[in-house]
């Protein structure tokens, strides 16, 4: 290591601080007694006088001394203190001894007798000699004190007219110089030995520092996630299995959910995506205590522990989580909103054993989802409802999958009619499955293929068996067949070449095809989804909006998406008594202006039809014309004259 590392240096000047210190009452001592036996021990009516004075000077200066390394040595000693204050501490009352040593030594070469000058001599070199080892922790002082207390005196001796006394200054000229060069070789020898001692001390300091930093960095890369500094989802399980081994005290396990994250992340990117990642993080150590557990479970989901906590507590505290949560965050280019949804699972009432930290975290996942359904940026508990529900929907899951790998599900068809003639000019393919002996509701396992990614081969199936049966009517060969489409399909890149695929396979006319989306597709990327709407009526294919009117469609949305047809939601024709006639009009209007062709849907009764008629609604669909049939029943209801169907079907 370099000597002129500042770690080293700095603990190198503090044990030579302890070293000068610590030698410095036995020189002190030394002097006072030295001092004052040269000043009264020779009497002299001439230098008297200045001796007297001369040993008040030195006697103030060695108490002042004397009185500083106590001082020391009880306040400074063991504590950090600053080496090098310290040395210039010590050595600003040195050089002052020194210099006064050589006042006296200079003095009397020129006024006093042979005996005392000898004996000061002899004292002084003694001391010179001393200061050797007392002052080797400083190399200048060492030798600045050496050269002064003989070399005045020696060059003094040396000019003299007495042989004696020239012979006496050349032996203090070279006692002089061997010990200048004395006590820079002991100097220096101390000082490497301090150099090595220190150097080996901050070498494992330092090699136990970069230990601890690795190991923190270890730490890290294996318990925090990288980008928001966290727990992990391992280190989370281990701190949560072992509170709920040790706790005796409930707690409450907080999943927390973003919303409107992934829209975030598609559409103005990933980087925009972590930013807010980072800065919900941190909202979330602000506003948590340092015994709480937080974790970033993966994507944008959170966990939070809030120990001794109940039911109550849980949600207000959820509560404050959503408000600081979705305040505004602040990227690279823009100010972005999210919300928070938060299912809370409690322990020990959800569950109460050490290898049950898995369960905990999938009731408040279970709650937070079920939550979600319910109403965004809201807190839900955990209920053995939400369970049945979920058992039920992996039922339901688990089916769905067996039923599209055994081909188990099935098409039914409803007519779609003229509203003035009642002629059928197409039907709605409506998806059907029966399982363990129950009829299982479209609304219900659509969204359940959604969710866990079925909902492109279900599409694909339904496409391709659509058009293939819609092909074999040759009674009537010019009828158009509606398919619903899911948005999540819709936006898939290769939804259009599904579509090519099935309308080749079949070699059903493209012009004949309609694709329902429903109204839910306003609220997505609406540059991906006109994009896709564009290729599919390049085709001829004519797009229609499902479910319309339901609260997610604009004017300016429309215009930009220009489908071909809209529906009517069941809802408005439900109520077209009160409220839903108005509605309907105002639809009218749109569509004229649009260049739309509308078509109700739920049409059940006569005054329905003759209501939605005098509105001038262009197509009617519903029980009142027919239920949904089976592929093989087309062909004998499209030999029944238009009007028979009426009231057949009721």
């Amino acid at each position: 290591m370099a000597k002129n590392h500042p770690e080293l240096d700095k603990c190198i000047q503090r044990d030579a601080a302890v070293l000068l210190y610590g030698n410095a009452v036995a020189g002190i001592v030394m002097s006072l007694i030295t001092s004052t036996f040269l000043a009264f021990a020779f009497d002299n009516p001439i230098t008297d006088s200045f001796k007297q004075a001369w040993w008040l000077a030195m006697s103030t200066l060695l108490s002042l001394r004397l009185v500083d390394v106590i001082i020391w040595k009880v306040k400074l000693q063991h504590t950090e203190f600053d080496g090098k204050k310290s040395i210039n501490r010590f050595v600003s009352g040195v050089i002052p001894t020194a210099i006064l040593w050589a006042t006296y030594l200079v003095y009397i070469t020129r006024h006093n007798d042979d005996i005392e000058l000898t004996a000061a001599v002899i004292i002084i070199g003694a001391l010179a000699g001393g200061s050797v080892t007392i002052l080797s922790a400083h190399k200048f002082t060492a030798m600045f004190y050496a050269f002064v207390l003989l070399s005045p005196a020696s060059i003094g001796l040396l000019l003299s007219e007495q042989y004696a006394l020239q012979l006496l200054g050349v032996l203090g000229i070279s006692y002089s110089v061997v010990m200048v060069i004395t006590s820079k070789r002991s100097s220096e020898f101390t000082l490497n030995t301090l150099f090595l001692k220190n150097e080996n001390a901050v070498l494992i300091n330092h090699m136990e520092e970069q230990v601890a930093q690795r190991t923190q960095k270890i730490y890290e890369l294996s318990n925090l996630d990288p980008l928001t500094q966290l727990f992990n989802r391992a280190a989370f399980m281990e701190q949560l299995k072992s509170m709920i081994a040790k706790s005796d005290k409930p707690f409450a396990l907080l999943f927390v959910d973003l919303d409107g994250f992934k829209k975030i992340n598609d559409s103005i990117g990933h980087k925009a995506g972590d930013q807010i990642l980072r800065q919900t993080s941190v909202r979330l150590k602000q506003h948590s205590s340092n015994t709480q557990l937080l974790c970033r479970w993966g994507g944008d989901e959170f966990l939070i522990v809030l120990d001794d906590t109940d039911e109550v507590s849980a949600i207000e505290k959820s509560r404050e989580y959503i408000e600081i949560l979705s305040e505004y965050h602040n990227t690279e280019n823009s100010v972005l909103s999210v919300g928070a949804t938060i299912g809370i699972a409690l322990y020990p009432n959800h569950a109460n054993h050490a290898n049950n930290a898995e369960r905990l975290i999938q009731l408040a996942d279970m709650a937070m989802y079920y939550q979600k359904k319910q109403a965004r940026s809201t807190v839900g508990v955990f209920s053995k409802q939400m369970e049945k529900l979920h058992s039920r929907e992996l039922y339901l899951k688990n089916g769905l999958t067996k039923a599209i790998e055994k081909q188990q599900l099935r098409l039914v068809y409803q007519p779609i009619v003229h509203s003035e003639n009642c002629e059928t000019v197409a039907f709605e393919a409506l998806l059907r499955w029966q399982f363990d002996d129950e009829n299982i509701p479209p609304d219900e396992f659509i969204c359940i293929a959604e969710q866990y990614g079925l909902i492109h081969e279900i599409g694909a199936w339904v496409l391709k068996n659509a058009c293939w049966q819609a092909s074999q009517w040759d009674i009537a060969p010019n009828l158009a067949v509606c398919v619903n489409v899911s948005v999540i399909q819709l936006q898939d890149e290769n939804f259009i070449n599904i579509v090519d695929e099935a309308l080749s396979n079949s070699s059903f006319q493209a012009e004949l095809l309609h694709i329902e989306i429903t109204e839910s597709v306003f609220a997505t990327d609406i540059n991906i989804i006109s994009s896709q709407i564009k290729a599919l009526q390049a085709r001829g294919i004519k797009v229609s909006i499902d479910d319309f009117g339901t609260g997610y469609s604009s004017l300016s949305a429309m215009q930009d998406l220009a489908v071909d047809m809209i529906k009517i939601d069941r809802s408005f024709v439900n109520n077209i008594e009160n409220t839903g006639d108005a509605i309907i009009s105002a639809v009218m209007h749109i569509a004229a202006s649009l260049d739309f062709l509308v078509i109700a849907e739920g049409v059940e009764t006569e005054r329905q039809a003759q209501k939605l008629l005098s509105l001038g609604v262009h197509f009617f669909q519903g029980y009142y014309y027919s239920k949904p049939m089976e592929a093989d029943a087309i062909a004998s209801y499209l030999d029944t004259p238009p009007m028979l169907h009426i009231n057949k079907s009721i």
